[in-house]
């Protein structure tokens, strides 16, 4: 029920994920933060920020949490409450978690509702996947607790900015009257951007169900037009299955990457296609990528668990893994 959620326009996706393990430390003061080591730096920060204990679990080559690894950290820690962050789309490849796989490792383990807390950083997917056909749900109907979603990406707000949403029953923790205001202060900051709040009732309006629906369709759709025109190019190139983030072996001319301004990290590259992004730009992307590697060769993975190699495992799937077989000519 909505009467039962709180939340308030922040200045950032960092923000959002400040607001949400600050009440997480809150109701669980002793409690250990779960996080995948894909997470954004962000959730690490706001464990530093206030001196939690955090673990970060490995992941599975396609960025997902290792949920094996997750069950048995939760195991050798029972004795103390477990706060958990899922992510709805990791920074560089836009992984998302399986937070019906992790409520069910909570059951299995035995862990009460009030021993656990979990806070979702739905940064970029958490605005796209209510509008992908069949895609999983994650909303406060699930023992969810928080969510930070930003408002500068999807709706594209021209000021950074997001939405913090909470249980009230949570918020109450750090409620303070400040007298002088005539109000009571549950924000991490104080005066904030009120054109933000504006500019993202205007993006809903404007675009409603239907607009927002057809961005994400298109963003969809484009990405995988990207992925297959770079993959038919013979270059190594990934993408989730709920996501419009490409990721891709780095380019080896820097000047290439300043040009359409990648984001890399040690030997791979991502696009995040969002709405502006047509498929004419793509093929003069895919037509200059080929470009550069013609000229400056391709990029090596950097070290045996390197970023590119776990793009290259099987575990993605697709085509390339192996070919599919003819069942009435009995090769399988």
């Amino acid at each position: 029920c909505s009467m039962l959620l709180g939340g308030y326009v922040t200045t950032c996706g960092t923000e959002g994920n400040l607001h949400g393990i600050l009440l997480a430390r809150e109701c669980h003061p002793d409690g250990i933060l779960y996080s995948s080591r894909e997470t954004h730096y962000s959730v690490f920060k706001a464990a530093r920020y206030y001196r939690m204990d955090a673990k970060a679990i490995p992941t599975l080559p396609m960025g997902e949490i290792d949920y094996d690894a997750l069950a048995s950290e939760i195991a050798k820690n029972r004795d103390r409450p477990v706060i958990i962050n899922v992510n709805i789309g990791t920074t560089v490849k836009g992984a998302v978690d399986n937070l019906d796989r992790i409520l069910r490792i909570l059951k299995t383990l035995g862990i009460p509702r009030e021993r656990y807390h979990i806070h979702c950083d739905g940064a970029l997917f958490a605005m796209m996947m209510p509008f992908v056909d069949w895609a999983p749900e994650v909303s406060f109907k699930k023992p969810i607790d928080s969510i930070a979603v930003s408002g500068h990406k999807m709706l594209g707000c021209p000021m950074p900015c997001g939405i913090a949403l909470s249980r009230k029953e949570h918020v109450k923790k750090v409620e303070q009257r400040i007298d002088y205001l005539n109000s009571v202060d549950t924000t991490i900051m104080g005066s904030r951007n009120g054109q933000a709040a504006l500019y993202l009732w205007y993006s809903l309006r404007k675009k409603g169900v239907a607009g927002i629906k057809r961005d994400v369709v298109h963003c969809m759709e484009t990405a995988q037009y990207l992925r297959d025109k770079i993959t038919e190019a013979g270059l190594t190139c990934r993408l989730n299955d709920l996501s419009s983030t490409v990721v891709l072996e780095r380019p080896m001319d820097d000047k290439f990457i300043k040009r359409w301004q990648l984001a890399c990290e040690e030997d791979i590259a991502h696009v995040v296609v969002m709405p502006n992004v047509t498929r004419f730009k793509i093929d003069k992307f895919v037509e200059e990528l080929v470009e550069c590697r013609d000229t400056f060769g391709r990029m090596k993975p950097v070290r045996k668990d390197s970023p590119l190699v776990k793009l290259e495992s099987s575990a993605w799937g697709g085509s390339k893994v192996a070919p599919v077989a003819d069942f009435s000519e009995g090769k399988f």
